[in-house]
């Protein structure tokens, strides 16, 4: 998809694992699209309570982040399990028809229990009034908390495994506040600045801080195929060239 949209480039930064990075490289030699390999750690910043997440690009040693991997792997995994029990409870739905929609996946994700959900006719959508009864980190009546790894640990341990370390998306979970606090520290070493969920103020406002503190200015689709409420196909936010070359020049100091 990304050669026929004239991408010259694409990363693949699957959540909390490097599994699909090897054959994606493999596979864009042979297409002719560079891949960037990487990862999208899960974390928590403990001091508001906030998810955020860490994009790792071009990591020297993954294998030094596997335990990272699988700490959140496992708790993603007995989280869905606990979520898919209690929704076959409401819902007259074999466990597996949701299992067999998380074949190639690490873990049993929300959105797998709702395509179950779906295929059965109890639902027309993936994020509509079914899913925010079940799901909503308020009062979903099938949600189960993950406790993620604290996000100054996540970055060091990728800088430690040679990882350029990128705050996602930091208007989704309203973190200008530690966007600024990892940037006056020289803690990451960019920023995603273009996202399918921002608007003009928010790039803006990224852009800006990106600029005061030197980051690297990085922007994606965050692809998730038809597990989104809008549709996002590859290539809706891309990063500019400019700014690709700084993220390969940064490696290429290290």
């Amino acid at each position: 998809m990304a050669k026929r949209k004239g991408l010259s480039a694409i990363a693949v930064t699957d959540h909390d694992t490097f599994a699909g990075t090897e054959r994606a490289e493999a596979f864009g030699r042979k297409i002719g699209i560079r891949v960037i390999p990487g990862a999208e750690f899960s974390a928590l910043d403990f001091s508001t309570g906030r998810k955020a997440h860490i994009l790792c690009y071009l990591c020297d040693d993954p294998e030094r982040l596997q335990s990272l991997c699988r700490a959140t792997g496992e708790a993603r995994r007995k989280a869905g399990s606990a979520m898919l029990e209690k929704v076959t409870e409401r819902y007259p739905i074999p466990a597996e028809m949701a299992v067999r929609r998380a074949e190639g996946s690490t873990c049993l994700f929300k959105q797998h229990i709702m395509h179950a959900l779906v295929d059965a006719g109890y639902a027309h959508e993936f994020f509509g009034t079914v899913y925010h009864q079940l799901f909503s980190y308020q009062d979903g009546a099938a949600y189960v908390k993950i406790d993620y790894p604290e996000v100054h640990d996540v970055i060091g341990q990728i800088h430690q495994a040679g990882g350029i370390a990128v705050l996602a998306h930091p208007a989704e979970y309203d973190s200008y506040g530690l966007l600024e606090q990892l940037a006056s520290s020289h803690e990451i070493d960019g920023v995603e600045v273009w996202h399918p969920h921002n608007g003009p103020e928010d790039e803006r406002k990224i852009a800006d801080a990106a600029r005061e503190y030197g980051l690297i200015m990085t922007g994606g689709t965050d692809f998730h195929g038809m597990y989104t409420t809008n549709p996002v196909p590859i290539g809706t936010r891309t990063t500019p060239e400019e700014q690709l070359d700084r993220l390969l020049q940064k490696k290429k100091n290290r």
